[in-house]
Formats: structure tokens, sequence, C-alpha cells
């Protein structure tokens, strides 16, 4: 199964991208993956190709005509109708690591992007579309965003990474950030790479990762680390209830 990426956009030929080179690019040109950029205007109506309309009950900014944007998601559908349908909008659910394994497992993802004030309410109403937000920043466009979101998705997929540990020794894969790296030279200005790195000891070593990333967690972002010893505490509870049913 190939994951299809499909997005729509006012400006396609943002597409691919910087999807277009390194790892991401050479899997697009094997075929592990595809992309197709479609011009939202195309499903306009009228002569003029019209796609957003002045705010119902007054306001700054334009709005994304509801019937163009429904035209564009059923068009993309009939091609991959089993691929969830994300809008990148900065009110949406926070994209988690965990969903994006989701989507990586998936047959793939058709992407809207917004512009302008953002979408008519009633394409959520109207058609089962996912709002998603990279984060609390406001951008030009929803297409910045998607290649992020793509660009999460596509690492994981079978053979892009070349050492298969590359996609879980990450952050947020286990619910902590990563733990430091260091590489050669192992003095430079003085400041050298901790002599546990340098032991061979491969226990000692990973257990200096696991405190580190622990640290690095608990100082930088306590809400993950409040949601790691959420679950840290609660899975014997849940091993135990298993075990008993």
């Amino acid at each position: 199964m190939t994951f299809a990426a499909t997005v729509l956009t006012l400006y396609p030929d943002m597409f691919p991208g910087p999807l277009g080179i390194s790892l991401a690019g050479r899997a697009l040109e094997r075929g592990d993956w595809s992309m197709d950029a479609v011009q939202i205007r195309d499903f306009a109506t009228d002569k003029h190709r019209t796609v957003d309309d002045t705010p119902a009950g007054g306001g700054a900014g334009m709005v994304l005509k509801v019937d163009v944007l429904a035209s564009a998601i059923d068009h993309a559908r009939g091609s991959n109708p089993g691929a969830p349908v994300l809008a990148m909008t900065p009110r949406g659910t926070p994209i988690s690591q965990e969903r994006i394994r989701e989507l990586a497992a998936g047959p793939g993802a058709i992407i809207l992007c917004g512009r302008f004030e953002g979408f008519d309410e009633r394409i959520f109403e109207g058609r089962e579309v996912e709002e998603i937000s990279v984060g609390d920043i406001v951008l030009s466009g929803g297409e910045c965003a998607a290649l992020m979101v793509l660009d999460a998705c596509i690492r994981l997929l079978p053979g892009v990474m070349g050492a298969a540990s590359s996609g879980t020794e990450e952050s947020f894969e286990d619910g902590l950030l990563e733990y430091p790296h260091y590489t050669r030279p192992v003095e430079w200005e003085g400041r050298t790479i901790p002599e546990v790195l340098r032991s061979g000891d491969h226990a000692k070593i990973a257990a200096w990762r696991r405190t580190q990333a622990e640290d690095h967690t608990r100082s930088r972002r306590p809400d993950l680390w409040e949601r790691h010893v959420d679950v840290r505490d609660r899975l014997p509870l849940m091993r135990g209830k298993k075990t008993k049913d």
C-alpha cells in the first residue's frame, strides 16, 4: 500500500517543495509515497473562479466558501476514499507523534489548506473533517503546516529512514524529549563529551540517556512530563487488570 498525500490548496506550486529532496524526495521517486497537489480554485463554479467571500455578520478579511471546499474534498475522496481529511487551522487539535504514527500506517491523508480568515464553519458539519494545529502560531496559510505533517508521516514509512531505530529513538516517541547527542571531536573549546558515552558500557549509556531525557522533559516541557508520569503510573494498574480478567 502506497501512502497517498493529496493537498487541497490555492498554491499547488508549493508542493512537493522540501518533500521533493533528501529522504522524502528519494522515497517519492521510488514510489514509496505519492503526492497530488489540487488547486481549490478549479472547483469554483463562476467565471471568476471565486473561492472566498465576505464574512457573514461583517468583519475583516475573507472566508473560503463551503460549496467550493466541499467539491474539492469530494473529488479528493473519490481517489482515496479511505484517507482522513485534515484541515490545517490554529484552532484545531494539536498534532501529536501518536497521531502521526496512525496516519503513516494508513492509506494516506487529504490535507485542506486554509487561507484568508479560514473556512466556512459548515464544512466541518457537512463533511468529516479533522481540524489539526501544528502549534500556537498563526501562519499565512495551511501549506507550511501541511508540509510539516507530511514530513513527519513520510519519514516513518518503511524503508524511508536508513536505520530502523531512527524512527523510535526520537523526541515524543515514548512521551519524553530526546536525550542530548555528541560526536567528535572529543574536546571542543574546553567542553568534552560526557565520560559515560566514551565508556563502551551500553547499559550505563542507556541509563544515562534515559535520565537525561527525563531531566530535559521535566525542566523544558512540564506538560509532557505530567502526561508521561500519569501514563507511567497507570501502566501497572492496567496490566494488573488485564491479568485479572
